[in-house]
C-alpha cells in the first residue's frame, strides 16, 4: 500500500486541537498527559510519607512539621506518556472494496491518524499487523520519525488471506508488554468465541482497549437488487443467489451478530466504534474523540 494514501495533511491538521487520553493507568517513561502507576513528584498531590535521608527538602510539608515536629514529604501521582499499541487486521476480508476504497485502506489511514495524534502529545506508538498470526510488529517509540516507521511497516507488509483472531490477538497481547491503550482496527469477521478470547487476553494485561469495527456498506446493508454473488475473500468460495430473496434474513443475521459483538465489548469494558468505508474518516474520528473527552 502506498504511503501517500495513508497520510492526509488536512485530516491531521483537524486533529491537532484534540487529545487522546487514557482513561486508566498507563506505564510510560516520559512526562505526558496520562496517569502513571508510579509515584513521583508531579502536579497532583497523592499522599505523605516520612522524610528519609536524601529526600529533596523542597517537598517537605513544613506546615505539617510545625504541628507535629516530624518531617513528612509530599508525594504526587506521576503523569506519564502513554504506550499506544495499534493492532491492524490485514486478513483477506479487509480487502473488500465495493465502493472503491477497501476496509484495509480505511483502517490503515485511521491507524496513521491515531499515530500522528499520539506522537503529537509525546506518546509512544507501535504497530502490529495480524491475520492468522502476527505478521509484523514495531515496538512503541516516541521518537520524531516514528510515524514514518509505522507507515513503512504497513507499506511493506503483504495482506494474508486467512484470519485467526484468537491466535493473532494472543500473540499481539504478548508483544504489548507495557500497560497502555490498544486500538484494534478490524472487521472482526471471525468466530465470536475467538474474538472474545483475543480481547480477554488484552484486557487481562490491563490495557485499555478500543475496537474500531470497519464495514463495507455492501456487507452491512446489502443494498443491491437482482442476482448477486457472495465471495468469501479468505477461502474464495462463492454463492450466487437473489438479493430480494435473502435480504431480510441476511440483515437479521448481520444485526444479531453486531449486537452480540457490541455486548461482548460492553461486558469487557472495550470501547467499540463502528464505521463504514463511505463514512468521512475525519468526522468519524472527531465524533469519537469529542464523545470520549466528555465521558
Amino acid at each position: 500500500m502506498a504511503i501517500r494514501t495513508m497520510t492526509d495533511p488536512a485530516l491531521f491538521s483537524r486533529l491537532d486541537n484534540l487529545e487522546l487520553r487514557a482513561r486508566g493507568i498507563v506505564e510510560g517513561f516520559l512526562h505526558g498527559l496520562h496517569r502513571s502507576p508510579f509515584v513521583g513528584f508531579s502536579v497532583e498531590f497523592a499522599s505523605h510519607r516520612e522524610y528519609a535521608q536524601g529526600d529533596d527538602l523542597r517537598h517537605v510539608n513544613w506546615k505539617l512539621y510545625a504541628r507535629t515536629r516530624r518531617l513528612y514529604v509530599k508525594e504526587f501521582d506521576a503523569e506519564t506518556n502513554m504506550n499506544l499499541h495499534l493492532l491492524v487486521d490485514i486478513s483477506g476480508s479487509m480487502e473488500c472494496a465495493s465502493k472503491g476504497r477497501s476496509k484495509l485502506s480505511y483502517g490503515t489511514t485511521l491507524a496513521a491518524a491515531l499515530c500522528h495524534l499520539a506522537l503529537k502529545q509525546h506518546d509512544a506508538v507501535g504497530i502490529t499487523l495480524f491475520a492468522d498470526e502476527v505478521v509484523a510488529h514495531l515496538e512503541p517509540r516516541a521518537k520524531p520519525h516514528q510515524l514514518d516507521e509505522v507507515l513503512r511497516v504497513i507499506a511493506t507488509t503483504r495482506a494474508r488471506p486467512r484470519s485467526d483472531a484468537s491466535r493473532a490477538l494472543r500473540q499481539a497481547a504478548e508483544l504489548c508488554s507495557h500497560r497502555g491503550m490498544v486500538v484494534v482496527v478490524s472487521d472482526f469477521f471471525d468466530d465470536m468465541a475467538a474474538i472474545t478470547r483475543g480481547l480477554d487476553q488484552l484486557r487481562y494485561r490491563q490495557h485499555e482497549v478500543l475496537a474500531f469495527q470497519i464495514w463495507d456498506p455492501w456487507e452491512r446493508d446489502l443494498p443491491l437488487d437482482g442476482n448477486i454473488s457472495f465471495k468469501d475473500m479468505e477461502t474464495n468460495e462463492e454463492i450466487t443467489t437473489h438479493a430480494e430473496g435473502v435480504r431480510e434474513k441476511y440483515l437479521l443475521a448481520v444485526n444479531d451478530w453486531r449486537q452480540e459483538f457490541a455486548r461482548a465489548c460492553l461486558n469487557r469494558g472495550v470501547d467499540r466504534v463502528e464505521v463504514t468505508t463511505d463514512d468521512a474518516l475525519d468526522q468519524a474520528l472527531l465524533d469519537y474523540l469529542v464523545k470520549r473527552s466528555k465521558a
